[in-house]
């Protein structure tokens, strides 16, 4: 019996150490699928919310082509710049020395552009020599309805237009008799000329500067004022007179012919 009783503890023994290895062996197998838990019991499956990068991306817009790039230059050659505003032309396509200017009246319904040698560009004329409507002057007996007497050509020229010796001549000095007054501006000058009829006196008025001093002799073509607005209270413009020498203003006489005025 005592025998047995030891055999049959063996035998028990051996049965609960061969149980304890299946266990362990079973602890280490795979978790089956379906999400078992470890300790063995089938749970329901779950399913795993898709991760953001999963998630299918909106498709984005189309977008434009590239704009064709610009070939570069060749070598060598420059590339323009934009071109710099120009005075406009006058009617002939002349290029204006300067703008003009809003104080500018017109007596005169002749709105013809004139070049002469005693300026630059090609301008009206502003108030014509003889009777005119212009209200700076006092009525004149020769004139009708009251209208004064201009006594030279008033040409619109921008500020700062140069004013030339039209013909070859003398700065007369200020001192001498027939000096004109001050409506016709600080500055203002005469120039003793010859012409086909005798000597007589130009009178410019209105000038800003003066290029010139009495006694110099000026060449034809040479720059001796430039065009201002002293004196004058309808813009800039040369004032254009030609007198007897040494005369006053009644020895006026119109200046066309020396002015010599041409369509432009």
């Amino acid at each position: 019996m005592g025998a047995l009783t030891i055999g049959r503890g063996r035998v028990t023994a051996t049965i609960m150490i061969m149980s304890l290895i299946a266990g362990g062996l079973a602890g280490c197998a795979p978790a089956p699928s379906g999400g078992a838990t470890p300790s063995g019991r089938g749970a329901p499956p779950t399913t795993a919310a898709p991760s953001a990068s999963a998630r299918p991306s909106a498709p984005s817009p189309p977008s434009s082509p590239p704009p064709p790039s610009t070939p570069p230059p060749p070598s060598g050659s420059v590339t323009p710049s934009d071109p710099s505003p120009r005075p406009s032309p006058s009617a002939s396509g002349s290029p204006e020395p300067g703008p003009a200017d809003p104080r500018w009246r017109f007596f005169s319904k002749d709105k013809t552009r004139y070049r002469s040698a005693w300026f630059d560009g090609a301008h009206r004329i502003m108030i014509p020599f003889g009777c005119t409507a212009a209200p700076y002057y006092s009525a004149d007996d020769r004139c009708d309805d009251d209208r004064g007497f201009h006594h030279g050509i008033d040409v619109a020229l921008p500020c700062g237009t140069p004013i030339r010796a039209g013909v070859a001549g003398t700065v007369i000095d200020p001192s001498r008799p027939g000096s004109p007054g001050a409506a016709y501006g600080s500055k203002a000058f005469r120039l003793r000329v010859a012409t086909d009829d005798g000597r007589v006196d130009v009178l410019i008025a209105h000038a800003r500067s003066v290029k010139v001093r009495p006694g110099d002799r000026v060449r034809r073509g040479e720059v001796i004022a430039e065009t201002g607005d002293l004196g004058a209270p309808d813009g800039c413009h040369l004032h254009f007179e030609q007198r007897a020498t040494d005369g006053g203003l009644s020895t006026a006489t119109n200046p066309a012919r020396l002015l010599a005025l041409r369509a432009g």
